[in-house]
């Protein structure tokens, strides 16, 4: 296989993508996803050791949603981007570990995710490496498909928390959360059922996520109202704006202001239209 991917719904044939994915992603691109998701469990391992001890690296949280966040179906598809965000995350995982050795916290024993580097920059666009840390590597079915599962609602979760991040909020809890479970995907102690409570666990943080970005919008545009849609359009120029952020909605809308460009909402952004600043 070229690529495993199965994160939507839209898989081929129901299974996974294993050429070239259905939303147009290509394999090079799903392997480097693949591998940043590997390099984020490094910082996760990290910052647990850290947490462990007592410290905190603030640096590494906004970097941890917001790399989740670029692998998500269809958020990011530049594997460039993809490359300098697994290259900053390395530096920031071995800048962690050194602050971590200076207070005399022993490293013994850490996995690969906090060890490995690319022997250099070509390194990081050959497939060796993320063949052997994608989804198929984990060979029980059922152990990967929960590994997944908790991993695409971690995903998930980052979206959100990214949104309330660009409006000022913020959770410690959310955050520890992200970094315990990332580090136990790579439990192989880990049983289905010890992996089903996590599940559920991530679940109940997801719910977090999303009551943070509702009070962090509602603060920032008013409470939601029924409020009447014009499904219509006109003949000026106009932009299409889709995704969750209402944050990018409020500055697009400034910015549009007076200059004849119509905006229309799509998906989820739609319910932009029942917050009153809006």
């Amino acid at each position: 296989m070229k690529m495993f991917c199965y994160q939507c719904q839209e898989t081929a044939k129901g299974t996974g993508c294993t050429v070239r994915g259905v939303c147009g992603k290509t394999d090079h691109v799903s392997n480097l996803q693949d591998l940043l998701i590997y390099v984020v469990k490094g910082i996760a391992v990290v910052s647990n050791k850290g947490l462990e001890a007592g410290l905190k690296f603030p640096e590494a949280n906004f970097f941890t949603i917001n790399a989740l966040f670029m692998t998500i179906t269809n958020a990011n598809f530049d594997d460039g981007i993809i490359i300098e965000k697994i290259k900053e995350g390395l530096d920031l995982r071995d800048n962690m570990k050194s602050e971590l050795v200076e207070k005399g916290v022993s490293l013994d024993g850490l996995h690969d995710v906090a060890i490995w580097t690319p022997d250099s920059d070509e390194a990081l666009l050959e497939k060796a490496k993320s063949s052997e840390v994608g989804i198929l590597a984990t060979e029980d079915e059922d152990i990967r498909s929960l590994r997944e599962l908790i991993t695409y609602g971690l995903k998930g979760m980052a979206a959100y928390a990214e949104h309330a991040y660009n409006l000022g909020s913020e959770s410690e809890d959310i955050y520890a959360f992200i970094y315990r479970a990332l580090e136990a995907t790579l439990d192989d102690s880990l049983t289905a059922d010890d992996l089903v409570a996590l599940t559920l666990e991530t679940g109940k943080y997801g719910v977090d996520a999303m009551a943070m970005l509702d009070a962090a919008n509602t603060g920032a545009y008013g409470n939601p109202e029924i409020t009447e849609v014009n499904i219509g359009v006109r003949d000026n120029p106009a932009i299409l704006i889709s995704g969750h952020d209402l944050k990018d909605l409020k500055q697009l809308l400034d910015q549009t202001e007076g200059t004849g460009v119509d905006v229309y909402t799509h998906g989820e952004m739609l319910p932009g239209h029942y917050y009153p600043e809006f």
